[in-house]
């Protein structure tokens, strides 16, 4: 896992050869892209997705609704201290701060969010009450933090041992350097589940680009951006570089190219070539996105190669290597 996430963010030394101006149409292993999957499906991003989808199973496996499956997908993710993406233990900003983002929505078009969230485990759980407790979409900072205490959640520190080691490397060697987009950085949990009744909702949820600048704020927490779920087409998720996805509105975007008849996989492909015309420059840029629509058609596609995702049906249970357009 730790490897796959060194190559998603490393610094291409071949990209010239390549050519940034005429990207090249790189399918590879489709495997269950754009097959339908008989309902309940669960789809998270990366090798961690396997351990949020055996959690949201538990939900899906006994008729459990999609929005609660994501939700306990994404706690799991958040928990796990070794994991330096997600929650407890991820790695920090700038400052040694570790700061959250997540959001999630439902079938029906509902949605919270929560940002800049220090000392709070469950980012996504809070989002969620932000969605069902209060008449807004997005909390952020120490209003973010004050909503989840009053609403019980306990205060934690988040940072990790090792990721306080790391930090101390990273500012020793780094001098204060401005943070890049390399293998230092990590990356989402991105969540797609339908349930038996054919909804689906979605959740995302993140600690942001190691050692970015206080207050930076990624894709993951932003409706439209690192996640969009339309219940009368399907969903999608972004990961990677957060800026890159919030300049076409990712998510939105593939969701919207659903609607107009493309497959998931298409409509991935299609919004990952917006985003490689919008740069001149694509060194280090890597963005992938996973979609699913109401067919139970899957798919995914990445800048770059090296994006997996977990799926967990009735009939798989599987990680399975994104297509790309090209190579590192």
């Amino acid at each position: 896992m730790k490897e796959n996430r060194r190559s998603f963010f490393k610094w291409s030394l071949a990209l010239g050869a390549i050519g940034l101006t005429a990207p090249a149409k790189a399918m590879n292993n489709l495997g269950s892209l754009g097959k339908v999957t008989r309902k309940p499906i669960i789809i998270s991003t990366w090798q961690h997705g396997m351990d949020a989808n055996k959690k949201a199973w538990e939900v899906l496996g006994a008729k459990g609704s999609a929005l609660d499956a994501v939700e306990q997908g994404a706690r799991e993710v958040e928990s796990q201290v070794e994991n330096k993406s997600v929650g407890i233990g991820g790695l920090p900003d700038e400052l040694g701060k570790v700061t959250l983002d997540a959001c999630i929505m439902d079938h029906n078009h509902k949605c919270g969010s929560v940002a800049f969230l220090q000392d709070i485990e469950h980012p996504i759980s809070v989002a969620r009450k932000v969605m069902e407790d209060t008449q807004h979409v997005m909390l952020v900072g120490e209003g973010a933090k004050k909503f989840a205490l009053e609403k019980g959640f306990e205060k934690k520190n988040l940072l990790s041992k090792s990721s306080k080691e790391d930090y101390k490397k990273w500012k020793a060697s780094q001098d204060r350097k401005k943070p890049e987009v390399n293998h230092e950085n990590h990356d989402t949990i991105g969540l797609l589940a339908m349930d038996e009744a054919g909804n689906i909702s979605g959740a995302c949820t993140t600690s942001g680009w190691a050692y970015k600048l206080h207050g930076r704020v990624g894709d993951s927490p932003i409706i439209g951006a690192g996640l969009y779920v339309d219940n009368e087409v399907g969903g999608a998720v972004a990961t990677g570089l957060g800026e890159a996805v919030i300049r076409v509105s990712g998510s939105h975007l593939v969701v919207e190219l659903m609607r107009q008849g493309k497959s998931p996989q298409e409509a991935c492909q299609l919004a990952v070539e917006r985003i490689i015309s919008k740069h001149e420059d694509l060194t280090g840029l890597q963005v992938g996105f996973l979609a699913l629509n109401k067919k139970g058609e899957v798919g995914a596609y990445s800048v770059f190669n090296g994006f997996n995702y977990g799926l967990k049906s009735k009939d798989q249970d599987e990680l399975i290597d994104a297509p790309f357009n090209r190579k590192w």
